[in-house]
């Protein structure tokens, strides 16, 4: 037997056994999830806006965006298409981009953002400005109780605010990273 194979040997007999995880105890609920979550995404720097239908964001969009001229999304009307496959010079000219988030996180702000909702990897952070939709009964307290609501396996993000970073002679630099502002959509109905 060689050297290596002992090793691997003695590797496959001192593997050690399946530990459980610890329980997770439950914590309390807040009573208004809905308000901490908008808060917290305010506190991050991100905007807050509440509609009653997908159908009112194309409005709010020309009020806001309204000399943008490459929107890409998959939910509402999209001047551009972005695949999987787009070029990173398409993705770069990206003005808005709107997604479908699926979960909020009341405690911090943060959207869970799956790899199926985002048309491409880079494009929510290769966008100018990001939107996130998300369904208001999708708010929950914490972190935890996230997690046990995505499906395990899956690539993901969660999002939490405009990029920023402050590592450049401790000053504050929005957009460095990733796209310049947020504006999580919460829909009173779901889409």
């Amino acid at each position: 037997m060689s050297a290596k194979e002992k090793i691997i040997s003695a590797i496959k007999q001192n593997k050690p056994g399946a530990k459980e995880l610890p329980v997770i105890p439950v914590f309390n609920a807040e009573e208004n999830t809905i308000e901490t979550f908008k808060q917290s995404v305010k506190t991050i720097g991100g905007e807050v806006i509440e509609l009653a239908s997908l159908a009112e964001i194309d409005v709010w969009l020309e009020k806001k965006f309204s000399t943008a001229e490459n929107i890409v999304s998959a939910i509402v009307s999209s001047s551009v298409t972005i695949s999987e496959s787009s070029s990173t010079e398409l993705l770069e000219k990206t003005d808005v981009a709107i997604l479908q988030g699926e979960w909020g996180v009341a405690e911090n702000g943060a959207i869970w953002l799956p790899e199926q909702n985002m048309l491409n990897r880079a494009l929510p952070f290769i966008t100018q400005h990001l939107m996130l939709v998300l369904n208001i009964e999708n708010i929950v307290t914490n972190m935890h109780v996230a997690y046990e609501n995505i499906s395990s396996g899956a690539y993901g993000v969660f999002i939490a605010g405009p990029s920023k970073t402050a590592d450049i002679e401790q000053s504050l630099v929005i957009g460095a990273h990733g796209a310049r502002s947020l504006t999580v959509v919460l829909l009173k109905r779901a889409c």
